[in-house]
């Protein structure tokens, strides 16, 4: 059980609009052409980069400090 809360408050506490951008995406690759596929992950990504969360990622990085992500 500890290790099970441990992992659930390290996800908690990730990118968590990455997190469900990429849960759309796999959940539309069973159905989708590779070309739909293609679209809907261009359109995401292009949804994620415009995140909050991203700029808190990059910003993070370039300050060489643990991001703290709001979901949004």
């Amino acid at each position: 059980m500890p290790e099970a809360t441990a992992l659930a408050r390290r996800l908690a506490a990730g990118p968590t609009k990455g997190y469900a951008l990429l849960k759309r995406a796999l959940y539309a690759s069973a159905g989708n052409s590779l070309d739909a596929q293609l679209d809907l992950e261009r359109d995401l990504q292009r949804e994620a980069g415009l995140s909050e969360d991203y700029r808190e990622g990059v910003a993070a990085f370039m300050q060489k400090r643990k991001p703290v992500f709001k979901g949004k």
